[in-house]
């Protein structure tokens, strides 16, 4: 064989950790199991065959597989991963069952170990379902789902007698009589590939298990309109009736009119040719009798399904009648008092301002009679005055609100320009505190701080095992003397550029300033009102608070007006410069010159 069947209680190298974290039945050591067993089977799985043989063997021997097997049935929430490694461990143990070959403990593994191997795996399936028949994420555990089924079927195909167990099994049948359209597709696929794996499955399972399981296989055809649950139970039943002859006379004995059945509910459903193999198994072999009594017959048990199918749907809709009728009743009742109460509001505020509008008709008419009585008593020659007085409040009162009225449409207009000349403002004033801040810090001078740890016998102690070294390594390429003269000229270099790296940093904060500054007008320019929409308060915003800049801006006007008045002979030779453009040399001092923000 191979060098990893051990002998007694020797364990090899490879199993030792795996094997120590199982002998602890927890569910902390679950997922130290599952990666720990996942990586020795992929690195089995490339070699040799039979090793990986005599790695199951160890693993079963070790009590590895059993520990597997036990860990199914642990509770999903203390396991980091949940059903998902559940479903993976299931997998994995399903695969360590098959294929490990003949040893010594075979009898007990095929008749005490497996069986106890499948119902695990049962009980892993009808907790899945269950979960999933009230989950939301139903989805992902019918997929788990699923690959559960995968595990027992591949189990059912290497060992056969394991079909026995898996009817009797009660998880077996919680999961039978499940009528979710998924869980059925799951079932009924599992016998599907079995039987189409290995056909003498058939043959070898004897009638009873055959019964039960085309039992559970018809009853799904007929009660689902699913195409999927169809189809694999019409390729099901062929497969049985292909490999079993005496399956024949059983289902024309024990299925009544499953040929009509097949035709009207399953015809044009994208299986006809399976579907026309099943009617011609069962139309061969069915003895001759009399056309009047098989039409009776298929009627009669036409007749008997529907009933049962529909004294089915009208128990379940009767079950949901009650708590559909309290549904209907509590949502229109809310409906209805929500109407009634926004009508009765609705009526209110009418009736309120109705009232309203009746008081001040009435103050109104009050106040118009009470000054027609005050007129009647004034004398003739005032009452034109007084007509008057009355005009000019009216002609006051309808300036203010009008003038209020263009007040705050000016105000809405310009807000944004104010907001924008307000920040550009903040902006400057903060860029100034940064200036002066930063020329602050760097008139403090720093004192000189040598390394952290290191005094002065250190220094020496450091210094004279440098000297020893050198005396003791001198370099083929320089002498001591030119080493000492490259040192200082270098000293000499770095001091140069830390005395001129101060004023080139300051050169550059201006520069950086003036680029600030710069942007700052360009937007003000930018965001600045038409020529018709402007006012005499906006040329506010323009004007610099910098008397340098005031001053260079009034040169340049006085020097284009004074170019205006010359003759036009003296204008020959500039016609391609601009009066108003100083010369270069003027314009760098300026500029050196110019101050920022200004007062």
């Amino acid at each position: 064989m191979s060098a990893m069947v051990q002998s007694g209680d020797e364990i090899n190298p490879e199993l030792k950790n795996l094997v120590a974290i199982t002998r602890e039945k927890s569910e902390n050591k679950f997922n130290d199991v599952l990666s720990a067993l996942k990586d020795l089977l992929g690195r089995k799985s490339l070699g040799d065959q039979r090793d990986l043989e005599a790695c199951k063997q160890s693993l079963y021997s070790h009590g590895v597989l059993q520990y597997c097997s036990s860990s199914l049935r642990f509770s999903p929430v203390k396991i980091q991963g949940g059903y998902a490694v559940l479903t993976q461990m299931a997998d994995l143990l399903s695969t360590c069952c098959v294929g490990l070959g003949d040893f010594r403990h075979m009898e007990v593994f095929s008749h005490e170990f497996l069986p106890s191997v499948v119902e695990s795996l049962l009980f892993l399936a009808d907790r899945l379902m269950n979960r999933a028949l009230r989950d939301k994420a139903r989805n992902e555990l019918i997929r788990l789902f699923r690959k559960v089924f995968d595990s027992i079927g591949w189990l059912l195909r290497a060992h056969r007698h394991l079909i026995h167990h898996v009817l009797k099994s009660k998880h077996y049948e919680s999961v039978q009589i499940c009528e979710d359209d998924d869980v059925s597709i799951v079932t009924v696929t599992m016998w599907n590939n079995i039987f189409r794996a290995n056909g003498a499955v058939v043959a070898e399972m004897g009638n009873r298990a055959l019964t039960d399981i085309m039992d559970d296989i018809v009853y799904k055809m007929s009660s689902s309109s699913n195409p999927v649950i169809g189809r694999a139970a019409v390729k099901t039943l062929v497969l049985i009736m292909d490999h079993s002859s005496s399956t024949r006379q059983l289902i024309h004995r024990r299925y009544k009119g499953l040929a009509d059945l097949a035709v009207k509910d399953w015809r044009g459903k994208g299986f006809d040719s399976a579907l026309d193999q099943l009617i011609d198994h069962l139309q061969s072999d069915v003895p001759w009798r009399d056309t009047k009594e098989t039409s009776e017959e298929c009627v009669r048990a036409a007749c008997i399904i529907q009933a049962v199918w529909r004294a089915h749907q009208t128990r379940k809709r009767l079950r949901k009648l009650p708590r559909a009728v309290s549904t209907l009743q509590r949502s229109f009742r809310e409906k209805r008092r929500q109407q009634q109460e926004h009508i009765e509001s609705q009526r209110a505020e009418e009736e309120l301002r109705h009232q309203v509008c009746l008081r001040r008709q009435r103050a109104m008419r009050q106040f118009r009679q009470h000054q027609l009585h005050l007129m009647e008593m004034l004398p003739a020659a005032q009452v034109e005055k007084y007509l008057g007085e009355l005009e000019n409040k009216a002609a006051v009162l309808i300036q203010r609100v009008w003038r209020g009225h263009r007040e705050r449409r000016n105000f809405q207009q310009h807000r944004y320009i104010l907001r924008q000349h307000r920040a550009a403002v903040t902006l400057q004033r903060a860029i100034l505190q940064f200036l002066k801040h930063r020329k602050a810090q760097r008139n403090i001078l720093t004192p000189l701080k040598g390394p952290k740890g290191l005094t002065d016998s250190r220094r020496t102690e450091l210094r004279q095992q440098i000297q020893e070294h050198i005396s003791l390594h001198p370099s083929s390429v320089m002498s001591a003397e030119d080493s000492v003269e490259l040192h200082q000229r270098a000293q000499s270099v770095l001091h140069q550029h830390l005395i001129s790296r101060a004023s080139d940093r300051a050169q550059e904060q201006h520069r950086q300033a003036l680029l600030v500054q710069i942007n700052t007008d360009v937007e003000l320019l930018l965001n600045a009102p038409s020529l018709k929409d402007a006012r005499v308060e906006d040329a506010s915003l323009f004007l610099s608070r910098s008397c340098p800049v005031a001053t260079r801006a009034r040169q340049s006007h006085n020097a284009l007006m004074q170019s205006m008045r010359l003759p036009w002979w003296r204008m020959l030779g500039d016609e391609f410069s601009s009066p108003e453009e100083p010369p270069r040399k003027d314009y760098d001092m300026d500029i050196e010159s110019l101050y920022l923000g200004g007062n």
